[in-house]
């Protein structure tokens, strides 16, 4: 007579545990990571927007810190405070630059650091 055992297959309990702690991590961090980089992609298409604006490279400075803060308060960026905001111009060519840091906590004392530098130039016509 012969006897077919089958043997068990499959995960543990713990097994299970583990695969789902590490699921629950990685979506905690998804939710904390990715607000940062949308708010960054508003602020990164702010600044590409610039270059569309008629007679930009004629304003003065202040005009277009201050044309970047109501693009920022339509686009609810609010991580960015105006002295991070770096306005040059050089004869025709304005050069207009911007570097944050955001850090948001994540558990206890550990927290997300994200560093973003943006620059753009526009030359004038």
């Amino acid at each position: 007579m012969r006897h077919s055992y089958k043997r068990q297959a499959g995960m543990t309990g713990l097994g299970w545990l583990i695969v789902l702690a590490l699921i629950g991590f990685f979506a905690m961090l998804g939710m904390k990571i990715g607000p940062i980089y949308l708010e960054d992609f508003s602020v990164k298409s702010t600044l590409e927007s610039l270059k569309t604006e008629p007679l930009i490279t004629k304003k003065s400075p202040a005009e277009v810190r201050d044309l970047i803060k109501r693009r920022f308060n339509i686009n609810y960026v609010t991580v960015i405070k105006m002295d991070q905001i770096k306005i040059k111009k050089e004869g025709g060519i304005l050069k207009v630059s911007v570097e944050y840091e955001v850090r948001k906590p994540m558990v206890g004392n550990l927290d997300v650091v994200a560093a973003f530098n943006h620059a753009i130039e526009i030359v004038g016509s």
